[in-house]
């Protein structure tokens, strides 16, 4: 991977992560750091995240989604990386 590659990492976050603003928390996280995301509630309690980014950045945002807003209890991230799409809307 070079530095000016885009990434893109398919992560499945369970633990207390919905109803506590998780989302919120990853969207302003990605922001922050320049990466595009798509978190998504999913049925069974977990939230389902794309990130694409510079492949720092998309870590350092992996980091941010472990420590999870205030009143989440994130038990486990699980990250698959990819080959970047260029939309994290395509799923």
């Amino acid at each position: 991977m070079t530095s000016g590659e885009t990434v893109r990492a398919e992560i499945l976050v369970s633990g207390r992560v919905q109803g506590v603003g998780f989302r919120r928390f990853a969207r302003n996280a990605a922001e922050r750091l320049g990466v595009d995301s798509n978190p998504i509630n999913l049925r069974d309690g977990r939230v389902f995240v794309i990130a694409e980014g510079k492949p720092e950045a998309v870590k350092l945002f992996i980091s941010e989604l472990r420590k999870g807003p205030t009143f989440a209890h994130v038990e486990d991230v699980d990250v698959t990386f990819r080959e970047a799409f260029g939309n994290v809307y395509d799923l």
